[in-house]
Order: C-alpha cells, then structure tokens, then sequence
C-alpha cells in the first residue's frame, strides 16, 4: 500500500438532521445536513485552512451526498398525504359547486375519496363538511360561485392542495385527479356551470394547460360512466 503523506481532507459538521426521500435509496431515509471544511492535511492530520464546500446532505443508510435541494422533494408517507388531500380538496369542491344536492354526486365523491386513502368516508361526512364551510363562509351555499367571495375562497382551497403536489405527478398522474374530479361531477348529467369553473381552476392549480383541461373535461363528458 502506498502512504499519502499529503492533500486535502474535508472536515464534515452536522447542521441538521431528518427524514428526506433518498435518489440513491430509493426511499425514505434518515440525512444529516453537512458543511464541510477543507484542511491542507500531512500524514492525515489537517493543518493549514483551504475554504469550505457547499453544503450536502447524507444520507444515513447509503452515506451518498446529495445537494441540498432533495429536501425539496417530499418523503413517501409526505406525498401519500399531500396526494390523499389532493383529492379530497376536489372532491369537496365539486360537491361545494352544487353535487352536494345530489345523493349520486355524494356517493360518487364519497367513493373517489376512500380510493384516495381515506378508508371511512362516507357521503354523510361530506355532505356535512360542505355544510360546515358553507357557514364558516357566512352564504347560503358553500363557495357558490355567485358569491365572488367564495369563488375565491374555493379556488385559495384549490391552490394550496394542488399547486405543491403537482411538480412530483407526471402528466398522467395530473389528469387523473382532474378527471375523479370530472367522474363526480358527471355523477348525475351534465357539468354545471359552477362545476365546469371549478373543474378548470383544478386544472390551472394542477399546471395543466387551459387547452388540455378542456380536452380532458369534454373527453370525460363523452365517456360512458
């Protein structure tokens, strides 16, 4: 074996610590939050100061350094939830646009949000959800679009649920949130005008482009159910 008798060695400190999804696992995994330090070092032992690195992160399982910009991406059971929620969000939209008068619409949702992952929900909790943001709102009818306060409440809902999920959902994976939406709006005949609004602010909130929403909306409307 040859002796190294000089180089540069990195000094690593621990800045944080947490759970991330690992490119190189390919899972959820423990990460250590590094800085490093670069040290001339003779005979292994560190001496004169030669800067610092950027910033990595380690994971705990397979030691890769990544840059620090995978925290971004959300762990397994983070996506699970924010994909759980996703859903559940257009459900209840579709329903705040109207579908809640209709037990057809209601079990409809009801069913789309158990596939989700929200094993016991029934058309009854929805209908009383609907309810109840109908009287936080203060209107007769949840987020009724005739009301521009909750249009624009319902569309704020839309955005926070979709907008962070959709950079981590192929195109595919989007349009099939879009069109569960379209599913339970066509529960009982045609869109209303108020679903089709909500339907299209799905699409907007899902970086979906306008065209391609309304392919996708006509398409559903053309499939038998």
């Amino acid at each position: 074996m040859k002796l190294r008798i000089c180089g540069i060695r990195t000094l690593w400190d621990t800045t944080g610590d947490g759970e991330f999804f690992c490119p190189g696992c390919g899972g959820d995994r423990n990460y250590r939050r590094l800085t490093g330090r670069r040290r001339f070092a003779v005979l292994g032992v560190p001496l004169l100061r030669r800067g610092t690195t950027a910033p990595v992160v380690e994971c705990a399982a397979c030691h890769e350094h990544f840059d620090p910009e995978t925290l971004d991406h959300p762990t397994t059971t983070r996506f699970s939830a924010m994909l759980r929620d996703a859903v559940h969000t257009v459900a209840l939209g579709v329903l705040a646009a109207g579908g809640s008068t209709s037990r057809t619409v209601l079990e409809s949702a009801a069913e789309t949000v158990r596939g989700a992952g929200f094993e016991d929900c029934t058309p009854e909790q929805l209908a009383t959800v609907v309810e109840v943001l109908s009287a936080d709102i203060g209107q007769g009818s949840a987020f009724d679009p005739a009301a521009e306060a909750c249009g624009a409440a319902l569309a704020i809902e839309l955005h926070e649920a979709l907008e962070p999920v959709a950079p981590h959902l192929a195109p595919t994976g989007r349009e099939s949130i879009l069109l569960q939406g379209a599913r339970i709006a066509l529960a009982d005949g045609a869109y209303s005008t108020a679903e089709r609004e909500v339907l299209t602010t799905v699409g907007g909130a899902l970086r979906l482009r306008a065209e391609d929403t309304a392919r996708l909306l006509a398409e559903a409307a053309r499939t038998p159910s």
